[in-house]
């Protein structure tokens, strides 16, 4: 049976995406280079990699001669909302609650992180109470 296609990012998209957030607009050589050194991947593997990623919508090219430079239309953030929302709803019913639960039981949170968390939430329901 053929394996269902993600809107989100897998690993090996991810590692060229990475290059793509730090560059900004790239050729095949220039994501090439920004890769970390180990393990290393093939030209035609980068070509074919950023070729699903402009299939998915997170990339779009334009050709200067003979080169193709690569765009990110899809910021990091929108990325994570996106894996972020995907998760819940796979993972955790669709309910943000269980996730946070699940996080506060399995993690090991110190003091500060947990400060920091309340203030986030804090800050959260100020927004909402404000719309």
């Amino acid at each position: 049976m053929a394996r269902t296609k993600s809107s989100n990012l897998t690993d090996a998209e991810l590692r060229l995406m990475d290059v793509l957030w730090k560059k900004g607009a790239c050729t095949v050589s220039d994501v090439l280079d920004g890769l970390p050194a180990k393990p290393t991947l093939a030209y035609s593997t980068v070509i074919t990699t950023l070729r699903i990623l402009e299939t998915k919508g997170y990339v779009r090219h334009e050709k200067y001669g003979r080169a193709f430079t690569y765009h990110p239309l899809v910021g990091r953030s929108e990325a994570r909302k996106n894996a972020l929302a995907q998760l819940v709803h796979r993972l955790f019913e669709g309910s943000p609650e269980l996730l946070m639960n699940s996080l506060f039981e399995d993690q090991k949170l110190g003091a500060p992180e947990l400060r920091r968390l309340t203030k986030l939430i804090e800050t959260g329901k100020r927004e909402k109470n404000k719309s």
